[in-house]
């Protein structure tokens, strides 16, 4: 076990490989959106509130102890968020909520290009003012690197407390929503939108959507800033996308628009350097795994020559 930990420890060290002392994008508990359902309590622990004294405002996940990831755009004035409370951990808007947190917000970094969602760096890294514990309600999100995939077709999640129609405000004890939707190619989304050319609408290289080309499934507002999770072939969700933008909510041909968080993986490693970002190509992960077996080859090797 000393010597697998060794080889871990080697291969982290130069970035090839994520070792599991590391842990992100995990469910610990497994047991508004439109077109969604209520989600188990405790289903999707990085998941956070953002309100202001009116109340909800946006969603965000938690990428690290005191880090949470969310969209420019919820921050209209990012050097004044005294007003702001995350909330970590917790379920309903409305109902009691025995295992979450909250913290007020040290400070907010958003790309210094930001002017519009449509415009594109529709991303924001929220600072806590001090950290949060993690436990099995509690946990971060993992974030792709520049080459981490998501293939058209491939089914993820949005989750988050916004409308369940256009206008339409969760009800009752507001329970988090959550919808699978799949991703949908950059050309093919940008040729729904094309559909309809009074409200153009340029599908940019830092974007990615996902939904259904009739509509019926999508987010809608004040799911702002939340997550779209993919589950990865190791098991390990990643976030793929931050909920950005869209024209009205869950109609055809009008999918959701992310911020396509793989795109971002330079300044969120430009400002929070101790972030471990998930995976790559699979091509390095492969050469990993042979470099991995390489290395306790040689040290069996030596081990049974002393």
């Amino acid at each position: 076990m000393k010597i697998l930990g060794l080889c871990c420890a080697v291969l982290s060290s130069i970035g090839i490989l994520t070792c599991a002392a590391q842990q992100c994008g995990r469910q610990q508990l497994q047991n508004r959106i439109v077109g969604g359902y209520d989600a188990d309590e405790g289903a999707w622990p990085w998941q956070v509130d953002i309100q202001t004294s009116t109340g909800h405002v946006c969603g965000g996940t938690l990428i690290a102890e005191d880090w949470v990831l969310s969209a420019a755009h919820c921050f209209p004035n990012p050097y004044d968020v005294s007003s702001y409370i995350i909330y970590v951990g917790r379920h309903q808007l409305n109902g009691w909520n025995p295992f979450e947190v909250s913290r007020r917000i040290r400070r907010v970094v958003i790309p210094p290009e930001y002017s519009d969602p449509q415009e594109g760096d529709d991303i924001a890294l929220v600072q806590l003012d001090s950290e949060v514990k993690l436990d099995e309600r509690i946990q971060p999100i993992c974030l792709p690197g520049a080459n981490t995939l998501f293939p058209s077709g491939m089914q993820c999640t949005t989750t988050g407390w916004g409308h369940i129609r256009d206008g339409v405000s969760l009800p009752g004890a507001g329970t988090l929503q959550q919808v699978n939707v799949p991703i949908i190619s950059q050309s093919s989304c940008q040729a729904m939108y094309n559909t309809n050319p009074s409200e153009p609408v340029d599908i940019m290289s830092d974007m990615m959507c996902a939904g259904f080309q009739e509509g019926g499934k999508d987010s809608c507002q004040g799911d702002s800033g939340g997550p779209l999770v993919c589950l990865m072939v190791n098991g390990t969700y990643v976030q793929a996308g931050i909920v950005s933008f869209g024209l009205g909510c869950a109609q055809t041909n009008r999918p959701g628009v992310y911020s396509k968080v793989s795109a971002f993986s330079n300044f969120i490693k430009a400002n929070i350097p101790q972030l471990r970002l998930y995976g790559g190509a699979g091509r390095i992960q492969g050469a990993a795994a042979t470099i991995l077996a390489s290395i306790l080859t040689l040290f069996m090797v030596v081990h049974v020559l002393r």
